[in-house]
């Protein structure tokens, strides 16, 4: 059905439609708007239900519906009221009525962005809260105290500030800071969610920088904080500290590949550092074999997809080698070894030259090359090689195959 036909079918029994979220702030920031979400109101569940009753229902604490609008699966949820009365984004009670207006839905809300709609089907801008003009003033703000209600609203508004490239106001730093207590108890995925999205940004570092200005990022994402004053030495690394290093890869990686694997391993490349002892700095002997360790904290901490924590795992082992190797045999294995890694040559690639600047010719052309040495079988080993041996005779004709391309 068309979106002008949902809309009249609605209106026709006393109901109002109204576009919300990302689409209308989207659209005042002159981008491509993102999905259409739509809020009803002034009707009850039945009465939706009768009207589209092979619409399929998706909500679970209250009523949301995907409709199939202009050949697209949409989301329209009713308009609802939300009152404290636990902990964490569980706690709270949820009330939806014919007599819950788009004001009371726009008031739960959490940043102001966010906080518009636009009735259809003449497109007037509700906009109770300044919305229009902190996306002109490219700011992030808080809609209100309420804000404070689900903790992992802190890592949102963070995560809007780094997509955007947006400033977040004093005031929204300030109920961001107040968050910290009940962040610690808030389910691992909600935390990741809010990772991904941000690795999405063109600057990522932006995420991790403003949660460290709210006092979060310890609590959040210690793996990352640990990195702040952990020294380095200065002739290899003048951006600063570990953290500064890590926040200048992890932004060059995203200026390089749309790739968020390659983007979360460069985030992770350097993690070992962060428990460097003082005595040790600001060297950082045998990181990437603390690194690991690390990485496995972070995954039982918040149950990293298996891609990832395999890529990170691959990128802390070979990061500090991976640009500096000289023999055929060391070389040949570990193009191979990408080529088995979930991560694309591209990817690997973009990680490497922003750690260390540029990139030697195996790996320019490590893509090629490898595929080149997978032909090598031990279907071709000589008679008499068997077991193990034949693993090492394809190993030495890779070896030899590679010095052969790399002369040429």
């Amino acid at each position: 059905m068309t979106e002008q036909t949902f809309v009249e079918t609605l209106r026709a029994h006393g109901a109002r439609v109204f576009l919300v979220g990302g689409y209308v702030r989207d659209a005042l920031r002159g981008v491509p708007a993102s999905d259409k979400d739509y809020v009803v109101s002034g009707i009850t569940e039945t009465a939706f239900q009768a009207l589209f009753p092979d619409t399929p229902h998706v909500g679970h604490a209250f009523p949301v519906y995907l409709v199939n609008i202009d050949g697209t699966a949409c989301e329209v949820a009713f308009a609802r009221k939300e009152r404290k009365q636990g902990t964490g984004y569980r706690g709270f009670a949820v009330e939806f009525s014919p007599d819950v207006t788009i004001e009371d839905d726009l008031y739960r809300r959490d940043t102001t962005m966010n906080a518009m709609a636009r009735e259809l089907p003449d497109g007037t801008l509700y906009d109770l809260y300044g919305g229009q003009e902190d996306v002109a003033q490219h700011r992030v703000r808080a809609v209100s105290a309420h804000f404070l209600e689900d903790p992992v609203r802190a890592l949102r508004a963070a995560r809007q500030a780094a997509l955007f490239d947006y400033t977040i106001t004093d005031e929204t730093l300030a109920y961001m800071r107040a968050c910290r207590a009940e962040l610690v108890h808030e389910p691992a995925e909600r935390m990741f969610g809010e990772l991904s999205r941000a690795l999405t940004a063109a600057r990522p570092s932006a995420f991790f920088r403003w949660l460290h200005a709210a006092d979060l990022l310890d609590v959040t994402f210690p793996e990352i904080a640990a990195l702040i004053g952990k020294t380095q030495p200065v002739v290899f690394h003048p951006e600063g500290d570990a953290f500064e290093h890590t926040m200048l890869v992890v932004d060059r990686v995203a200026a390089e590949t749309d790739d968020v694997l390659a983007r979360f391993c460069g985030l992770a490349h350097d993690i070992g550092k962060g428990v460097t002892p003082e005595e040790m700095l600001p060297h950082h002997y045998g990181h990437e074999v603390q690194g690991l360790d690390v990485l496995a904290a972070w995954d039982a901490r918040m149950r990293l997809p298996r891609a990832w924590r395999q890529a990170a795992a691959f990128v802390i082992r070979q990061h500090m080698r991976a640009a500096r190797l000289t023999k055929y045999g060391k070389i040949a294995a570990l193009l191979m070894a990408i080529r088995k890694s979930p991560l694309t040559f591209a990817s690997f690639n973009a990680v490497t030259r922003a750690d260390h600047g540029a990139l030697p010719s195996y790996l320019v052309y490590g893509e090629v090359w490898a595929s080149e040495l997978a032909t090598i079988s031990g279907r071709d080993a000589p008679e008499g090689v068997k077991g193990k041996e034949i693993a090492a005779w394809i190993h030495t004709q890779q070896a030899a195959r590679l010095r052969e391309l790399m002369k040429q």
